[in-house]
């Protein structure tokens, strides 16, 4: 499910998701079977390379939650699963109270504005954008939870 949303998620082997999931502090799940979508957050303060986009946050915020990962399966987009997963994370979040940071990052280029307008809506604000990696720039977003 994760591929077949390349370039809008990063490609991702079956091991490095097992990683992730083990690293995760929020690895939730819609459906058992079929998966209808799946999200994938770190706390601040993990030492694994986690990538460029983590070490962005980890080098300008001492404390958030990012979300690494959000897929939704084809056949049940546009049916308000991501923002269900969204609004998990950010009850999870305040329940936690280790942090009122919440961030990520979408796609400039190739650009996403489904994404961008969606995160906007939630009420996530661009605070900086970077290149991943060649030809792959993102916004990075965050959202104060207050």
């Amino acid at each position: 499910m994760n591929n077949d949303n390349v370039p809008a998620v990063s490609h991702i082997e079956l091991d490095e998701l097992e990683q992730d999931v083990r690293l995760a502090s929020h690895a939730l799940v819609i459906g058992d079977a079929p998966i209808r979508g799946f999200c994938t957050t770190f706390a601040s303060g993990i030492t694994e390379d986690l990538g460029v986009n983590y070490a962005w946050f980890v080098a300008r915020y001492p404390h958030f939650v990012y979300l690494d990962r959000v897929v939704i399966d084809d056949a049940h987009r546009s049916q308000g699963l991501g923002e269900m997963l969204y609004v998990e994370v950010e009850r999870r979040i305040r329940e936690e109270a280790t942090t009122d940071l919440f961030v990520c990052e979408v796609n400039l280029q190739p650009r996403n504005d489904g994404s961008l307008r969606f995160h906007a809506r939630l009420g996530f604000e661009q605070v900086g954008e970077q290149e991943s990696k060649p030809g792959l720039i993102v916004a990075m977003l965050a959202k104060r939870l207050r």
